[in-house]
């Protein structure tokens, strides 16, 4: 296995802010909607920097999605950016009806997303909007891992076309990739190679799927391939088909309700495609908690110890004769 190279941390939602401004230095339409929380998703270096072109709906999440809209419409292209706990669920209405139905060029950002948001608790803990927006019609839904892949993703749906969300955080996380690293909607990127099992993860758990497979091999010999799926939807069908055949067992990795997210997506296409033993790392079908960043993703097992312990289960019932439980 290769070296993991980590070159710093650093918050997912600095290159979303970083992408706004320069997805704004390329086109003249890209307009911003905030409300009320610029710092926090920073929507803010768009603002500083084309100030005529930024419009503060205030707490106003529904009402700023359905503008959005009239400015996609009308050839803006809209983004419009609040935490995932208001973006995905105080407006979904506005996203099913308003956007997608209407398969307007309208882009969400969904920041603070999952559980480490930390002490602001359960309530403002996103770990379903996966699995609510994957099922709308028309939407592209990207989980990028690191800075540098959240910015290529803003510039990425910015110059598609169609309704579009991205998901990223609060707290800084480990630098995996760089402005060299390829970045294309729907493609699914192989970091690690290896035939023994396939590490699917998304967003926070790529670094760890790395660290997992990295111990893997250290403890056991065993070779993980390891695969940042950052588009949820559409997924890649054809890598995930490929590591399914050809390792024989997937664990997939989120930090999001184990129904409904990356894991189903995954084992949506396995089943069709290439049938294999699977584990899911994700929260299991409960709410989050009020905690620093660190000590939730080790009681929730959203660590590289986790995603090691669910790919011995995968690898166990891999074995010719064993019946998958």
């Amino acid at each position: 296995m290769k070296k993991i190279e980590v070159s710093g941390k650093k918050p997912t939602r600095h290159g979303f802010g970083e992408g706004l401004v320069e997805l704004g230095d390329k086109h003249d339409n890209v307009v911003v909607l905030g409300g009320d929380i610029t710092g926090s998703v920073m929507t803010s270096y768009f603002k500083e920097k084309y100030p005529d072109r930024f419009f503060s709906i205030g707490i106003a999440e529904a009402n700023a999605t359905t503008i959005a809209t009239g400015m996609a419409l009308s050839g803006k292209i809209p983004f419009f950016s609040s935490y995932s706990a208001f973006a995905a669920f105080r407006n979904t209405d506005q996203l099913r009806i308003s956007v997608c139905y209407n398969n307007a060029n309208v882009k969400i950002g969904g920041g603070h997303s999952g559980i480490t948001v930390g002490p602001d608790g359960a309530t403002h803990q996103a770990l379903e909007e996966l699995s609510l927006l994957r099922a709308m019609p028309n939407m592209t839904l990207i989980v990028p891992c690191d800075f540098s892949e959240t910015k290529k993703a803003t510039i990425a749906v910015g110059e598609m076309y169609g309704p579009a969300y991205i998901r990223f955080g609060r707290s800084a996380v480990p630098m995996i990739t760089n402005d060299d690293s390829p970045f294309e909607i729907g493609k699914a990127n192989v970091l690690n190679e290896g035939d023994d099992i396939a590490l699917v993860a998304c967003g926070l758990l790529v670094y760890p799927a790395l660290q997992a497979a990295e111990q893997l091999e250290k403890n056991h010999g065993i070779k993980a391939r390891v695969i940042n799926n950052h588009t949820i939807k559409p997924i890649d069908v054809e890598t995930i088909t490929k590591a399914a055949a050809e390792c024989g067992c997937i664990v997939t990795a989120e930090e999001h309700q184990v129904y409904g997210g990356l894991g189903a997506a995954v084992a949506e296409t396995v089943v069709k495609n290439a049938p294999v033993p699977m584990e899911f790392v994700g929260i299991k079908d409960t709410f989050g908690s009020s905690g620093e960043p660190e000590e939730l993703q080790e009681i929730f097992g959203l660590n590289w110890q986790g995603i090691y312990a669910s790919a011995l289960k995968a690898l166990d019932r891999k074995k010719p004769g064993n019946i998958a439980v």
